[in-house]
């Protein structure tokens, strides 16, 4: 307990948990407001400010709550025929993934997390989108490329989403698969850094602190879904996407 105490002590000592604190409250808006928004932000964001092995898993365990905290509004809408296939292939893939979290270089990590939000923010501001079908076939690959990310780079989204949102469902549908899908994934994704020794008092420290921020931010944003038109906030989320991995790159 007392060293416990004392991680707290020294979180609350440091500046980089307030600038934390600012990207967490975003983030909660983000997940609550769309149904993401949480990995392909705090990831990238956490890494740069305490390195991969510390940040990813601090996401890891904010994410968990937060899908269980949106899971049951959500799951009447979502289409799971579509959603537990692909969030199969990820569980099963997120072990694998998290092999490289516990043996790659974290430097070249944080840049590889940074890039892949780079890029996906880029593609979510262009007009590409996937149209065809979605074959069982084809949900297991991107359950599969999903997991992978999940596991080494705490971030499941990017596939999925830019598969999801390229579906002829309204926003609502849209908003309830990605929850699910998330939820799915949640929980086998703080198993293997659990057992890979990276969840120790330095991360609990940063989460019990930085949680509360999240949870009330996620109501917000889901209140806000019925008030703001989706292309402000589309604009809005998508700068600070772009931002992030810029600035997760070049760190």
């Amino acid at each position: 307990m007392n060293a416990f105490l004392g991680e707290l002590a020294g979180v609350l000592g440091d500046w980089r948990f307030f600038v934390a604190l600012g990207i967490t409250a975003i983030a909660g808006v983000m997940r609550g407001y769309s149904g993401f928004g949480t990995a392909v932000l705090l990831a990238p964001a956490y890494s740069v400010l305490w390195g991969p092995r510390i940040g990813v898993p601090v996401m890891l365990l904010m994410e968990l709550f937060v899908s269980m905290q949106l899971l049951p509004k959500a799951f009447g809408h979502a289409d799971r025929r579509v959603i537990l296939p692909i969030g199969a292939a990820a569980v099963l893939m997120t072990p694998v993934g998290a092999f490289i979290l516990l043996t790659a270089d974290q430097d070249l990590l944080r840049r590889c997390i940074g890039g892949f939000v780079l890029v996906f923010g880029l593609l979510l501001s262009s007009d590409w989108r996937y149209h065809g079908s979605r074959p069982l076939s084809l949900n297991l690959a991107v359950g599969t490329v999903a997991g992978l990310l999940k596991g080494a780079t705490g971030m499941s989204g990017p596939p999925v989403i830019l598969y999801l949102l390229a579906g002829p469902e309204e926003a609502k549908r849209h908003r309830a698969n990605l929850i699910l899908f998330f939820a799915t994934i949640a929980v086998i994704s703080v198993i293997p850094p659990a057992l890979g020794g990276l969840m120790g008092w330095t991360v609990f420290a940063k989460v019990v602190l930085l949680l509360p921020v999240l949870l009330l931010c996620v109501p917000i944003g889901a209140r806000l879904f019925n008030v703001i038109p989706d292309r402000w906030y589309r604009r809005l989320a998508l700068g600070f996407l772009v931002a992030t991995g810029l600035i997760t790159v070049l760190a």
